[in-house]
């Protein structure tokens, strides 16, 4: 075992006793309330699943294994010569719920490099596929073509399945995962839009710095390219693509059909698929300004004009956070920091939209949160360094959120979680408890569907 999958064993064995415990004495206290809207609406805020990855404060924001945004970068080891962590350090840290030495780190990288070569039957698929397909697909057909080689498939089909050893089996898969899915970006990036010029993986490079020199990019987007995977990686486990790679994986399929749904999911026009929508938004925005200089007045008549005309403002608001996402800040703090990107044109359009739309959303009164979520800079970082073909910005999302999808079905298969199978209900129930005013919440449902409300 290396260093890492050591540590997590430890980590593993240690956490089971917890759980068991709380199953046994605990298993009958109730923690949340359910009500017709709930159902109806998508089970928003029902406190159903348990994960130590990450957690969203609606006030505070993203903590993962407890840490904000900024302390999770100022704990991690910096790549050689920059301000960022390294994606090696933070798998680490992601796992283990440890700041990681930089040996570790190194045990980590040296780990990667023996994973990350991609079969050569991944690129013919790839390159059998019509060259106009989405980059989703691509990237979601190259993930499953893996399928063939998963360590945790052949675990099981061997009839030595043992559950408590099983999370060694997807610990692997996970990690292939992890240390491939950068190279399968790149080279799905260069098939598409750079003739097919492929580059060489550098083995001196770390993850996120291997990826921009792949895709033929600066010396800087290094530096974004670490801070994207790592800010994307995770958001709890109630979000499309984490709770689909969970519930397929809790049916004991193999992490890559998992990830293959979860990126389903994330290249969805609601989920991963907004940051996009954002930046082609802020590209029509800049054409209303013909050409002038963003302005507190001219930016707030355009705001106006936007929501006056029935349209929402994209880029503004998040499901859960009732707050300015930190991932937000911390790209935008990127960018302030940055010679050139500073003084970009549409970063200043961005920012002068940041200063005003709180206020105008705020008036406004039909936004619980009038704050930006992450996709309102995210694809203005990405069309500055000159990646532009922004039908690959939800494959980006998807290299970073690999890193909590495959932590948190490592850790599901470490406690052993069951397969996921919500109760579902009628309307004709919904109907019957409505008319009756609700209904005890430990009380059990009734064999017997209710009759409808008249």
């Amino acid at each position: 075992m290396t260093q890492l999958k050591d540590r997590l064993k430890e980590k593993i064995e240690a956490h089971r006793p917890r759980i068991a415990r709380l199953t046994k004495e605990f298993g009958s206290v109730i923690i949340d309330k359910v009500d017709i809207a709930q159902c109806i609406g998508g089970a928003r805020d029902i406190r159903s699943l348990v994960t130590d990855i990450s957690y969203l404060d609606p006030q505070e924001g993203i903590r993962f294994r407890g840490k904000t945004i900024p302390e999770t970068f100022e704990a991690l080891p910096k790549a050689a010569g920059s301000e960022y962590p390294t994606v090696e350090s933070f798998w680490y840290f992601l796992l283990t719920g440890e700041v990681p030495t930089p040996e570790q780190v190194a045990d980590v990288e040296a780990e990667f490099k023996t994973r990350q070569q991609l079969p050569e039957y991944v690129f013919q698929a790839l390159r059998a596929l019509p060259l106009d397909s989405h980059p989703m697909v691509m990237l979601s057909s190259g993930i499953l073509a893996m399928q063939r080689d998963s360590k945790f498939a052949a675990f099981y089909s061997s009839g030595k399945f043992n559950k408590m050893t099983a999370w060694e089996h997807v610990y692997e898969d996970a990690s292939d995962i992890v240390a491939r899915i950068p190279v399968l970006a790149a080279f799905i990036y260069n098939l598409k839009y750079r003739d097919d010029k492929q580059i060489s993986i550098d083995p001196k490079l770390d993850l996120g710095a291997n990826f921009a020199q792949m895709i033929g990019q600066s010396e800087q987007y290094k530096d974004v390219a670490r801070m994207y995977f790592i800010l994307h990686s995770d958001h709890e486990s109630g979000n499309v693509s984490a709770h689909a790679t969970h519930l397929v994986h809790s049916a004991l399929s193999d992490p890559y059909y998992a990830y293959a749904a979860g990126l389903a999911g994330l290249a969805g026009p609601l989920h991963g698929l907004a940051n996009q929508e954002v930046l082609g938004w802020i590209l029509e925005f800049q054409k209303k300004l013909n050409g002038a200089e963003p302005t507190t007045e001219n930016v707030t008549a355009a705001l106006w004009d936007t929501l006056n005309a029935g349209q929402v403002v994209p880029g503004y608001g998040h499901a859960v956070l009732r707050k300015t996402d930190p991932r937000y800040m911390a790209q935008r703090e990127f960018c302030l920091k940055t010679t050139g990107l500073k003084d970009d044109k549409l970063f200043k359009l961005v920012s002068m939209i940041f200063e005003t739309a709180p206020g105008v959303l705020t008036e406004h009164g039909k936004t619980k949160n009038p704050w930006p979520n992450v996709d309102a800079q995210s694809g203005v970082i990405q069309w500055y360094y000159g990646l532009k073909e922004w039908d690959f910005y939800t494959v980006l999302f998807g290299v970073g959120r690999a890193l909590g999808c495959m932590a948190n079905i490592t850790w599901d298969r470490g406690l052993g979680y069951p397969i996921e199978r919500p109760k579902s209900v009628t309307t004709d129930m919904l109907e019957t408890w409505a008319a009756a005013g609700g209904r005890d919440i430990a009380a059990p449902a009734s064999p017997q569907p209710p009759k409808p409300m008249a």
